[in-house]
């Protein structure tokens, strides 16, 4: 199968160097893709986590019930690549503040 490039000119035939050349990048960015995912998940997920470590401080003005909830919240965020869709999350996927 012949790929081609849009050029100015119109479509140009790849050779098939270039084809081999594109097909190699496809296939590790394929691979690429997941991993680059991921780390985006875990910056948002540790992000979350550092935004909210006030609320586990023994100063924290939060009451007992409502430290706990923290405690469930910040538990679910740790447990987020254990989820079945990791690390293409949804909105619905992550856990709501308390």
């Amino acid at each position: 199968m012949t790929l081609y490039q849009a050029t100015p000119n119109g479509r140009v035939a790849l050779s098939e160097e270039e084809e081999a050349e594109f097909i190699a990048r496809k296939k590790t960015m394929a691979v690429e893709l997941p991993e680059r995912k991921a780390a985006y998940a875990r910056t948002q997920r540790n992000n979350l986590l550092a935004s909210s470590d006030w609320t586990q401080a023994s100063d924290s003005p939060l009451t007992d019930e409502v430290k706990a909830s923290w405690v469930t919240y910040r538990t679910a965020l740790r447990n987020l690549s254990n989820h079945s869709n990791w690390p293409s999350l949804e909105d619905s996927d992550w856990p709501t503040k308390p």
